[in-house]
């Protein structure tokens, strides 16, 4: 077979004809008067100008067999639309049982979506009688994915409808009409046809329109021509959405779906579940790829993978992931008797106090080398600055005032002030239980050997943790190399999230909206807030609900989607279906309890006091050692 390309002029527009050579014979195509020949193409002709009008970025593709070709009828269309621009013809030969024809098809369908991404908009024209032409061209357009929604189908024939019905699933899920040639003893009538989304192979096509010589192209219906007929259902369709056991339960619990609800009263459906295969969201995606379903609300986080199966709608929400721990027992923090001064007021008074020392020091050093007499000892003094930090007395000697001035400050600012906030802030530091939260960070898993990471087994994002050759996501790698990763199915989580997760051991990696629906079904069962969330937030995801490939229904979901997102809907019917995942949403790090002081309580102290003791028996005997050698 030879491809022939023939560029020709008609009438100040260029044809771009590609012809497919075959063999010679073929079917002949119904003959009708001279008159008819022209009615025929003018209501052809006419149906293109109503609805596109003169618009010089439109272009239209003709499908035509060799025989419709050489008709009077095509060669009176070509001449009719002179003021058409950007006109593509695509010729084919048809045999019977031609085994090529699938081959030939490919080829066409190839360039013409090349034709089309080069076009603002663009309308495609089949012509022909033979209905294994119209079959072929069918099939292919739809396996191509030639037909967009925003791309128009219009289908010429002399053939009743009775010989189309075969093609009745590319008529029904595209943007097409079917414009059938009527010829009559008086007059040549056309009649223009949709087939309504989702109908019964066997259901009849809704006539919309129909054009006569006398009263030129008349609508029958309320409809325009190429009417959005995905945007609202004329008649009630059931589509079947792919869910999974979690949105089964979550419906279950509530009795009713408002995300479906609101997609199924506005574009006029009624829908049906389908169960997931294996209870995972790849199995969704599976589903709605095998077309077993018409979609799938998810919503799913967007990868090139699944893009290549499914067509993803407009993003609903942008969902980062968190860690998911189990919340420790309270517990008495031993050193909490430092807790009522921060570190940076420790070293404060610490170092307060040795430049107080150190001054005394100078300033009795340069009196008695000028030989004053202090009467002083700075080792004295020493020793009453800090009785005075230890609430001990203190009795200044000397009649030095600027010492007695200094002593007054030190006891102003150590005895009345900080001893006093210490010891009242102390009290209540006693009577306080602190809850661990040890995981805020992915750094701090990492660094917890013991620690145990649940990741989703068929997350998105695994891949771009695991593609990374440094960083804190390949240290996420070595530690799954290390056994310290396991991968549960999202159904799985809800259960191990009740057993390991509770220990405090293993921690849940994973989306926001799936950690709000775990931590809301726990506390719906025990009314207690047994895990927490970190602060730190990583890995965005966006996150859309998927259709098949091609499918017509995105465009009017989308519209919708949009709308709800801005309106806040979706948030909104998020929280009503997690009653109480908000209920944990800041838990306390610390309780207050009112019981006897135990042991637990201040066992710290008695280290330090033990610890005192023991140096000062050490610097005891040292004293002992080091007086009877000198002595």
């Amino acid at each position: 077979m030879g491809i022939k390309i023939a560029y020709s002029l008609l009438q100040s527009h260029q044809v771009i004809q590609f012809v497919l050579e075959g063999s010679d014979d073929g079917l002949v195509t119904q003959r009708c008067s001279q008159e008819g020949v022209g009615a025929a193409a003018r209501a052809v002709e006419t149906t293109l100008e109503m609805h596109s009008g003169s618009d010089s970025r439109c272009s239209v593709i003709f499908f035509l067999d060799d025989v419709s070709s050489k008709t009077p009828f095509f060669i009176e269309l070509m001449s009719l639309m002179q003021s058409s621009v950007g006109i593509t013809l695509f010729e084919v030969k048809v045999q019977a049982g031609d085994a090529n024809l699938e081959v030939q098809f490919s080829w066409m369908i190839s360039e013409a979506k090349r034709q089309r991404q080069e076009s603002w908009c663009v309308t495609v024209v089949v012509i022909s009688d033979d209905t294994v032409f119209l079959a072929a061209f069918a099939e292919r357009s739809l396996k191509g994915h030639l037909l967009q929604w925003s791309t128009r189908l219009l289908v010429v024939t002399h053939l009743p409808l009775q010989q189309l019905q075969q093609l009745h699933t590319t008529f029904s899920m595209t943007n097409s009409m079917l414009l059938i040639i009527q010829n009559t003893e008086n007059e040549v009538r056309c009649s223009i046809f949709i087939h309504l989304p989702f109908s019964p192979r066997e259901a009849k096509a809704l006539r919309i329109a129909s054009w006569t010589a006398h009263h030129g192209l008349t609508l029958v219906t309320n409809l325009s021509l190429f009417p959005d007929k995905f945007s609202t259902f004329i008649e009630k369709p059931t589509l079947a959405v792919a869910v999974d056991q979690t949105h089964i339960r979550e419906i279950q619990k509530r009795k009713k779906d408002d995300m479906m609800d609101y997609f199924a009263q506005s574009i006029n459906f009624t829908y049906k579940y389908v169960h997931s295969r294996d209870g995972s969201w790849y199995g969704l995606v599976e589903m709605v790829r095998d077309k077993e379903a018409d979609f799938a609300l998810g919503p799913f986080s967007l990868s090139a993978a699944r893009a290549e199966m499914v067509d993803f709608m407009w993003p609903i929400t942008v969902q980062y992931s968190r860690i998911l721990g189990g919340r420790g027992l309270p517990e008495v923090d031993p050193w909490g008797f430092l807790l009522p001064l921060d570190i940076l007021v420790w070293v404060t008074v610490l170092m307060t106090l040795l430049v107080l020392l150190f001054f005394m020091f100078l300033v009795l050093w340069c009196l008695s080398h000028n030989n004053v007499n202090t009467h002083d000892n700075w080792k004295t003094d020493a020793f009453s600055l800090l009785r005075v930090l230890l609430q001990q007395d203190c009795l200044v000697s000397g009649s030095w005032w600027w010492k007695r001035l200094m002593f007054l400050l030190w006891m102003m600012m150590i005895g009345q002030v900080l001893i006093k906030s210490y010891s009242g802030n102390l009290m209540s530091s006693l009577a306080v239980k602190y809850i661990r939260q040890p995981y805020q960070t992915l750094r701090d898993l990492l660094d917890d050997t013991s620690a145990i990471m649940i990741w989703h087994s068929q997350s998105t994002y695994l891949s771009h943790v695991f593609s990374q050759q440094s960083g804190i996501y390949r240290d996420v790698y070595e530690a799954g190399s290390n056994r310290r990763i396991m991968y549960q199915t999202l159904f799985q989580f809800f259960n191990i999230t009740k057993t390991l997760v509770r220990q405090g051991r293993y921690a849940i990696v994973q989306i926001e909206i799936l950690i709000n629906m775990v931590i809301s079904d726990d506390f719906s069962h025990t009314g207690r807030c047994d895990f927490y969330t970190s602060r730190e937030r990583l890995l965005p995801t966006i996150m859309a609900s998927i259709a098949q490939k091609g499918s017509p229904l995105i465009p009017a979901f989308n519209k919708r989607i949009l709308a709800l997102t801005e309106a806040g809907l979706y948030y909104q019917w998020l929280k009503a279906s997690l009653p109480n995942s908000t209920s944990c949403a800041h838990p306390p790090t610390k309780i207050t309890v009112s019981w006897s002081l135990s042991l637990n309580n201040i066992w710290g102290m008695f280290v330090i006091l033990g610890g005192g003791l023991i140096l000062s028996t050490a610097i005891f005997c040292l004293e002992i050692v080091t007086n009877f050698f000198t002595s």
